[in-house]
């Protein structure tokens, strides 16, 4: 069933969080946590956590979700490294999908977090972390 925003209601745009998922609940409450945090900055009415699988909302799910609450745009932002075959088959699926029984809301699928400068300086930070301290668990 095709929800249509209300042509009377100011654009919204919501953030559509996207991650594969895992059997770890604390693995998929880290993006469940960015996007609370993201919520909380007041910049997007409207910050949605899905997942590929194996975990709670899929990203069908979710993408509704955005819409029922009034979004009139979707930035779907994966939480992936890269531009493997999820993103680009899978998730680019997704996205359309959504599309096609949206008609009226506008889905954008992002690029993957890497490789960008910022995620260069995550890493080189990690480094200097796990140098001078024990290995993580």
């Amino acid at each position: 069933m095709e929800i249509v925003p209300d042509a009377q209601k100011p654009a919204r745009t919501a953030i559509l969080l996207i991650a594969h998922g895992s059997r770890a609940p604390s693995a998929n409450d880290d993006l469940r946590d960015l996007a609370q945090r993201l919520a909380a900055t007041g910049e997007h009415p409207i910050v949605v956590a899905s997942f590929l699988e194996l975990a709670e909302p899929e990203i069908a799910t979710g993408g509704d979700l955005c819409v029922a609450e009034g979004a009139t745009t979707v930035l779907m932002v994966p939480y992936f490294l890269s531009a493997g075959v999820h993103l680009q088959r899978d998730l680019t699926a997704a996205r359309d999908e959504l599309q096609s029984r949206h008609s009226g809301v506008t889905f954008r699928l992002g690029p993957p977090l890497g490789p960008h400068p910022l995620l260069d300086e995550l890493v080189a930070a990690r480094i200097v972390e796990l140098d001078r301290q024990a290995s993580f668990p």
